[in-house]
Parts: structure tokens; sequence; C-alpha cells
């Protein structure tokens, strides 16, 4: 009898003491949240603005001695496509490679100054870039990015009263390079917004109208602006 008091005592007293325990205030909290990581590859849209100029002497290959030159084609137009990239992070610091492809509609003219009315329609750009970044507040990346650069379009030249009103649309290509910065937000683990500043120079190229029968050096040299939506992996 002795033993059967004894036991229940101890069980009453494990009861009291565990319901004193259930009601004290907990000091445990939510897991803590893991940083954001930039590392891994990733796919989006881009969508943007271009405007600057194409400096086209007369002469072609043999413009440096040609002693005259017609104003500079202006242009401007939006443009949009994808891209694609890898970043890798090391502390607080993100390299990168990426590379992306636009359907592109900038176009414009030099308005006829040399007495032709000369001027580059785009009709697709491309770059690969190389990235160097740095994570502000975790989720917020600001980069610096610079590479190779490509542009495909026409050469275009509506002949003035001297070659008869003549119109001529020659396809070329140009390769030069590209210099930029941007900032980056991930509103989630995985959707990263950016917006992105671009200065362009996509290098010289030879356009020969062959019914008009001259050459110009084309040099198209463009400012864009871009906004992008990318999903990282």
């Amino acid at each position: 009898m002795r033993k059967a008091l004894i036991l229940a005592g101890g069980a009453l007293a494990a009861l009291v003491s565990s319901a004193h325990a259930s009601d004290l205030p907990t000091t445990k909290g939510p897991p803590p949240v893991s940083a954001f990581s930039w590392t891994g590859f990733y796919a989006g849209a881009e969508f943007g603005y271009g405007w600057g100029d194409a400096p086209s002497p007369y002469g072609g290959v043999n413009a440096s001695t040609f002693p005259l030159y017609q104003a500079a084609a202006r242009q401007s137009g939006v443009f949009g496509g994808g891209y694609v990239g890898f970043n890798y992070q090391v502390s607080s610091f993100v390299l990168g490679l990426e590379g992306d492809l636009n359907v592109d509609g900038v176009d414009g003219n030099d308005g006829g100054s040399g007495g032709d009315v000369n001027g580059v329609r785009h009709r697709w750009n491309a770059d690969i870039r190389g990235r160097l970044g740095y994570a502000l507040f975790d989720r917020t990346l600001v980069y610096a990015a610079g590479g190779a650069a490509f542009l495909g379009g026409d050469a275009t030249n509506l002949s003035g009263p001297f070659h008869d009103g003549v119109t001529e649309s020659i396809g070329t290509t140009w390769t030069g390079w590209t210099i930029g910065g941007g900032v980056e937000m991930a509103f989630t683990n995985n959707i990263i917004g950016r917006v992105e500043y671009r200065y362009t120079d996509y290098g010289k190229s030879v356009a020969n109208f062959p019914l008009s029968g001259y050459a110009e050096q084309i040099d198209p040299r463009i400012n864009s602006v871009l906004v992008g939506l990318a999903y990282k992996f």
C-alpha cells in the first residue's frame, strides 16, 4: 500500500510539473531565414529602347583618305527578346556570364545631308557579356557588364537626283563591343527583375551600293535602357 501511494504521488507531481511547464512563455522563435544566394542559372525576357547615331563617311574602306563626310544617321526605336546566364557568388561579390538575343526595331537616316538619304535599319542584336556585381542587401545586386556585341540589319540608300532616285537596301552585319550596368532585385527565390543601361559600339562595316555606285563605312553607336524579368533555377 505504501509503495502504491509513493508511485501515485510521483505521477501526480510529474503531471503538475508538466502542466506548469506548458504555461510558461516560450522563447523559441521562427526558424532563421537563410540568406539568398545569387549562384545559379537563369533565363528571362527583356524590353528596351535605344537611341544614337551611325557615322557613315563616304568612300567605304578608303573613308579615312576621302575628304567628304555626311551627317551621321540619327537612330531610335525599341527592341526586345530574351537572355540566359549563370552567376556564382563569393561572399558579397557575384561573377557571371550572360548572353542575349533581341528582335531590333531601331531605325534612322541622315536626312539627306550628302544629297542622298542614307540610313541603317536594325533587324536583330545580340551580345555575350561578363558580369561583376555586389550584393548590397542580400536580394539587391548592383553590377557592371561588358563584352562583345553583334548587329544584323540593312544599310539603306534613297539616292537623290544625281542617281535618278534609286532605292537600295543592303544586308549588313556588325561586330563591336558593349558596356553598361544595372540593378537587380530578387522578388522571390526564383523571380528576379532588373533595370539596366548599356552603351554599344557595333563597329565599322562597309556597305556597297551597286546601283548607286558607291560605298559607305557605317558605325552604329547606340545607348539603350532595358528592363527584364528572369527565372532563377
